[in-house]
């Protein structure tokens, strides 16, 4: 697991391996799975510093510029949200 990582990070890892594991797959599979949900929840979140903006969803530049509060971001394009964040 990543440094970087929170307890609730670990936590839902351990979850999901666990869970992927009860399913049937094998450790290494169930450990790959856990831990890119696990990234991709704090992608999302917009915990993950290092990644471009625009290698980022939609989505998760619509939450990163509603968290500072940017107005008339519900009808800008991925383009402009891109920019907003600029």
């Amino acid at each position: 697991m990543p440094e970087a990582w929170s307890d609730r990070d670990e936590r839902q890892y351990e979850h999901i391996k666990e869970s992927e594991l009860s399913w049937g797959e094998p450790g290494e599979r169930a450990e790959e799975i856990a831990a890119r949900t696990v990234n991709k929840h704090r992608r999302q979140e917009g915990r993950t510093p290092n990644t471009q903006l625009s290698d980022l969803t939609r989505d998760e530049l619509y939450n990163r510029v509603r968290e500072k509060g940017i107005r008339g971001r519900s009808g800008m394009s991925k383009a402009e949200l891109v920019a907003a964040l600029s």
